[in-house]
């Protein structure tokens, strides 16, 4: 490899070939030339070492590549033209997998496009029951007011603005990597709403925050962001190496943050009394979900079973105990006092199935349409070629770098199932890395990240795109301190 692909703190990138080529102009004139030929014999005249045909110069690929460029420019429009995200992927993924195998299906080897077909949907489906599972604790923690309660005992307190600045920020941090940044986010943008109504500064001000806040505590924990979850799950890192990202993950937070400070204003809001009782068992579920992370964590390390596995086993926890609550269910309180004031509120049974219903739907099938998309333009070989370029042309800090700042314009998930992918090999420290650079590059603009996104919504017109826009070179400072602190902390990471 030549100096292009060292490392720029001094290793060498070790970026996976994976039976990639570097393309010169003497390729590249061979690649116009093939694209002059018929496409059966093009392509049987340049193949890949596991039996599937480079079509990136080919029809077929340019149709995949541009079908999901289109696709990906609906989902980034989805605020404006109301269509779902799902949709544009999902029929993008279903064309292109339909195009290669219309073009394998005189090929011997026409059995590999339905082999790799199945181990996308293999993927997805263990990404997919991980992510209803916890959607499903988070719901109905949500139903049993755990959430309102939080929010109503924070309002209550009378904290001054900068307090609140604080005190959501340090929440959403510690908050996110037990539940998920998108629902941290959303919550302590309630509880902002709440309490500084009128205060349009402060409000905007303090949506950043949460935003970069959860996003940075979302990173070091396999549970706080969709990235994090597809590493873990991937087995390149192993649960308790996440936790090495605890500290570049409150320096990303933490610079931001202190630049902001000074500009916040001062005062108090008017406290807000609201009493908010949680329902029957609501605490005994928050040890639940406890328990399921737990079982989850243990059944991937100790039985080498993936975690999807511990996290159904833990959904039959809930659900189990939801059937105690439905039997033992009463619609008024009994003349017992302590009794009484327990069962307050609860007038509806739980219902499990109800709270699976509450599942963000749209989210999963859009994973569905990325999984596969993302898949099936790596069948066609174009994961390959970036690979080349990013992993061995700029060596593996400079790629990683690169991903984080990509995922302020793409969102992050579609980018690190292309690096997973790619699977370019690389130490558990640069590993380390893109997973921290693409859980907080979506703080860099509002529209990158769920969490951003969401907020602009939930504000209407108060924290805004050029709002976030104005702090950008702050958030970017932290972004460019905690690699540097990473590198730094964890330096033992990047050996071997």
């Amino acid at each position: 490899m030549g100096e292009a692909g060292a490392d720029a703190f001094g290793g060498k990138a070790r970026g996976g070939r994976r039976g990639g080529r570097r393309r010169g102009p003497a390729a590249l004139s061979a690649a116009m030339l093939l694209c002059s030929l018929p496409a059966p014999v093009a392509a049987a005249t340049e193949g890949m070492t596991d039996g599937r045909i480079d079509l990136t110069s080919q029809p077929v690929g340019m149709f995949a590549i541009a079908l999901f460029v289109l696709a990906y420019l609906l989902v980034m429009l989805e605020e404006f033209t109301g269509l779902r995200k799902s949709k544009p992927v999902i029929l993008a993924a279903g064309l292109i997998w339909a195009a290669v195998a219309w073009f394998y299906q005189d090929h011997p080897d026409s059995h590999l496009v339905e082999q790799a077909l199945r181990h996308n949907l293999l993927e997805y489906a263990e990404l997919m029951l991980f992510l209803l599972v916890a959607m499903t604790y988070i719901n109905a923690l949500d139903e049993r007011l755990v959430f309102a309660r939080l929010k109503a005992w924070l309002v209550a307190r009378g904290f001054g603005y900068r307090s609140l600045f604080w005190i959501t920020g340090w929440v959403a941090f510690f908050v996110s990597p037990i539940a998920d940044n998108l629902t941290t986010a959303l919550l302590m943008c309630a509880v902002v709403m709440a309490v500084g109504a009128g205060n349009r500064r402060f409000i905007a001000m303090a949506c950043i925050n949460i935003v970069v806040a959860a996003n940075a505590g979302g990173a070091f924990s396999p549970f706080g962001d969709i990235t994090t979850l597809m590493v873990w799950q991937k087995g390149v890192v192993d649960f308790a190496t996440f936790f090495h990202l605890l500290v570049p993950s409150v320096v990303t937070y933490l610079v931001p943050a202190v630049l902001m400070h000074p500009f916040l204003p001062a005062g108090h809001p008017q406290a807000l009394q609201e009493e908010i009782r949680m329902r029957r068992g609501a605490r005994r579920m928050l040890l639940l979900f406890l328990l399921t992370i737990a079982t989850a964590v243990s059944f991937h390390n100790y039985l080498h079973l993936p975690p999807v596995v511990g996290m159904m086993t833990g959904l039959a926890y809930l659900q189990l105990f939801g059937f105690y609550l439905r039997r033992t269910h009463r619609p008024t309180p009994s003349d017992d006092p302590r009794r009484a004031e327990e069962m307050a509120g609860d007038v509806v049974a739980f219902d499990i199935f109800r709270t699976i219903a509450r599942a963000e739907w749209d989210t999963l099938l859009f994973f569905y349409g990325i999984v596969l998309c993302v898949g099936g333009l790596g069948f066609i070989g174009y994961l390959e070629l970036v690979s080349v370029v990013m992993y061995e042309d700029w060596g593996a800090t400079q790629a990683n770098v690169a991903v984080g700042l990509l995922s302020a314009i793409v969102d992050n998930i579609p980018v690190m199932f292309a690096v997973l992918s790619m699977n370019p090999d690389m130490s558990v420290g640069q590993w380390l890395l893109v997973t921290l650079t693409a859980g907080v590059g979506g703080s860099l603009l509002s529209i990158g990240s769920a969490a951003g996104v969401a907020l602009m919504g939930q504000t209407r017109g108060i924290y805004t795109f050029f709002s976030h826009l104005r702090w950008s070179p702050a958030i970017l400072s932290g972004y460019a301190l905690g690699i540097v602190t990473h590198f730094w902390v964890n330096a033992e990471l990047f050996v071997g």
